[in-house]
């Protein structure tokens, strides 16, 4: 165990893992970290994935307002560090897989029902 990993860690982490919706995770955030930290961990996360998706730094920059410093520390972290990156961004990438198929179904849906009332109407 790391310097870093003291018993008051291991109960942190615990608290990660066993929160299951995003409204309990929100609202943890607020209550632990600044708004700034929060702004600050978000972008780091975002900066990971543009380059995991191989975008340029100076796309990254514009996209994020990331500077060039973050986006390097990023990058290394993502690229030698201990694989959080990594699992973040398969997290990530699952979610929003789900959140656009929810989305494309709730299209579907809607054009379903309009052209169940059109025929309805018509």
């Amino acid at each position: 165990m790391s310097d870093l990993r003291t018993p008051s860690v291991e109960a942190l982490l615990d608290v990660f893992v066993g929160v299951q919706d995003t409204d309990t995770a929100f609202a943890l955030m607020e209550d632990l970290f600044t708004i700034r930290e929060i702004k600050e961990t978000s972008q780091r996360l975002a900066v990971a994935r543009m380059l995991d998706d191989g975008k340029p730094y100076v796309a990254i920059e514009e996209a994020t307002g990331a500077s060039a410093t973050t986006i390097a520390r990023v990058s290394k972290a993502l690229n030698y560090g201990s694989g959080g990156y990594r699992t973040a961004i398969d997290i990530a990438n699952r979610a929003q897989a789900l959140h656009d198929e929810t989305a494309e179904g709730d299209a579907e849906d809607a054009a379903d029902a309009a052209a169940t009332q059109d025929d309805a109407q018509g």
